[in-house]
């Protein structure tokens, strides 16, 4: 019997309103290509009921204190922790990835999770007294309302809790609109929550496609919009939600580059090139899709990458000994194994070709190999597009200057590398590179939870990152106080404080 993925909304699982009318979409096993869920698509009024539940919810969670948020969020951590096994087997099941990657995602959500506990030191305001006779001044931080996110289908239950933790700890509730093409992680996770005792309508799923979308952009009691996707979606939301007078942080995509100095330890560069570009076979915005190397060393160091990436054991994400496992759809897996067929006529060298690979006894799966391609000139589809796929792009340049300048021209801005020995290529590297967060000898700078996470240019549309103080005031407004009261001792005639009268 087919699985079916309903609607959470105001604290309990909701059916969709068509019912069996088909207003579903089919969820694949990406390892066997069968269907195996349905997932509800909301329509305008099931996501109106779902924001009209987050409204109610919050005219009692606004004002509740921040003791009460913590004592709950420390709950849910301690009930996702003991069902980070059961989330993984989830994600795997739907998106594919290797059990071990699905783990390490559920781990870096629960970082977030531990800073949203501790929200009450970023929550402190500021006072500055006297600043004039008996006035004073502070600065406080408050809640926007109902606030809502978009997440991707790559990071099923770490994205959502980039976002959701620290906009319910800083007192909003919650409308998330998970991918459609792997649902279930986010209803555990609503699950969760209510088993840690948060209040109904606090956190609420609505799953769908573009008429969800729309309807969250549009609707006037959603006051904040959170996406992360590609670039040319994150342009649409950042457009469309801003025109409905929203604020929105919406993370596009990614041209993630590494360069390679002569001086680099070319068996590290080699071995994180690898673990960059085809963990999570290449389906993350934090991958490693361009190696950039430097001088004299690219025949090396592409020689090297090929030895490693040749070991890599592609398999179902439930095998154990898997260490990569298939892509989320097959359109999506044709798409990528298009950039390696037509990269020859481009003028590139296929070191590695991937794309006629399967799984024996998994033939109807959505599988693609590793391929590896070299000398890619710039004009390459493959070089200039985001495949987010098992593919990785090497290209050579002369000098430092000429591969900072290549990274430089790239309309994507979200995290880099470089690999190098010198202290002082690394600084310059840091100082002079157009993207937001760079990484030293370390090739996915994906920043800890109390530092934000966000590129520059076409990789971010919006003035605020994700998690950490970012978070923080994305999902706050900040008001100034000033105040001047009299002295006691200048009461009214009559009223006796207690006070020496002045006169």
């Amino acid at each position: 019997m087919t699985k079916i993925v309903n609607h959470w909304i105001g604290g309990k699982p909701v059916e969709a309103a068509a019912g069996a009318s088909g207003n579903y979409g089919p969820v694949t096993d990406p390892a066997t290509g069968a269907v195996t869920t349905k997932v509800a698509f909301a329509t305008v009024d099931e996501v109106d009921a779902a924001v009209a539940a987050a409204k109610d919810a919050y005219a009692t969670w606004g004002t509740s204190s921040l003791a009460k948020r913590t004592t709950i969020l420390f709950k849910f951590r301690a009930l996702l922790d003991a069902n980070r096994d059961a989330i993984a087997e989830l994600i795997t099941a739907e998106h594919g990835k290797v059990h071990s990657d699905a783990l390490g995602e559920v781990a870096r959500g629960l970082e977030i999770v531990d800073l949203a506990c501790g929200i009450t030191v970023q929550l402190k305001g500021e006072l500055s007294t006297e600043v004039a006779s008996r006035v004073d001044v502070s600065s406080i931080r408050q809640p926007l309302g109902v606030v809502a996110g978009i997440t991707p289908f790559n990071f099923p239950a770490m994205v959502p809790m980039w976002m959701f933790p620290i906009a319910i700890a800083t007192g909003n509730t919650f409308v998330l609109k998970p991918s459609e093409k792997d649902p279930s992680a986010s209803l555990k996770i609503a699950e969760l929550l209510a088993e840690a005792g948060l209040p109904d309508g606090v956190f609420n799923v609505v799953n769908g496609d573009k008429v969800a979308v729309d309807r969250l952009l549009e609707h006037p009691d959603v006051k904040a919009i959170s996406f992360v996707g590609s670039t040319p979606i994150a342009r649409y939301i950042h457009t469309t939600a801003a025109a409905n007078h929203k604020r929105v942080q919406a993370l596009g995509g990614a041209k993630n580059h590494m360069l390679v100095l002569p001086d680099a330890d070319l068996d590290a560069a080699a071995d994180a090139a690898v673990s960059a570009a085809y963990g999570s076979a290449g389906e993350r915005c934090m991958a490693i899709s361009a190696v950039v190397a430097v001088g004299s060393i690219g025949d090396e160091l592409v020689e090297k990458i090929r030895e490693r990436a040749e070991k890599i054991k592609i398999g179902p994400g439930n095998d154990p000994t898997s260490e990569m496992g298939p892509l989320i759809t097959k359109v999506h897996r044709d798409k990528v194994a298009s950039y390696v067929t037509g990269a020859a006529a481009e003028g590139a060298e296929v070191v590695l070709d991937g794309s006629g690979y399967t799984v024996e006894g998994f033939e109807d799966g959505h599988w693609i190999g590793i391929s590896l391609l070299d000398k890619v000139p710039t004009t390459a589809k493959a070089y200039q597009d985001e495949i987010f796929g098992p593919v990785l792009c090497v290209l050579r340049v002369d000098t430092y200057d000429e591969g900072v300048a290549l990274i430089n021209a790239s309309p994507f801005g979200n995290g880099t590398a470089i690999f190098t020995r010198d202290g002082g290529a690394a600084r310059r590297f840091q100082l002079e590179i157009e993207a937001g967060m760079v990484g030293v000898n370390v090739p996915i700078p994906v920043p800890v939870g109390y530092h934000s996470f966000g590129g520059w240019k076409d990789s971010l549309f919006g003035d605020h990152h994700i998690y950490g103080n970012d978070g923080t005031h994305f999902y706050t407004r900040g008001k100034v106080v000033t105040t001047r009261w009299p002295d006691p001792a200048d009461a009214p005639t009559g009223v006796d404080l207690g006070f020496p009268r002045n006169h």
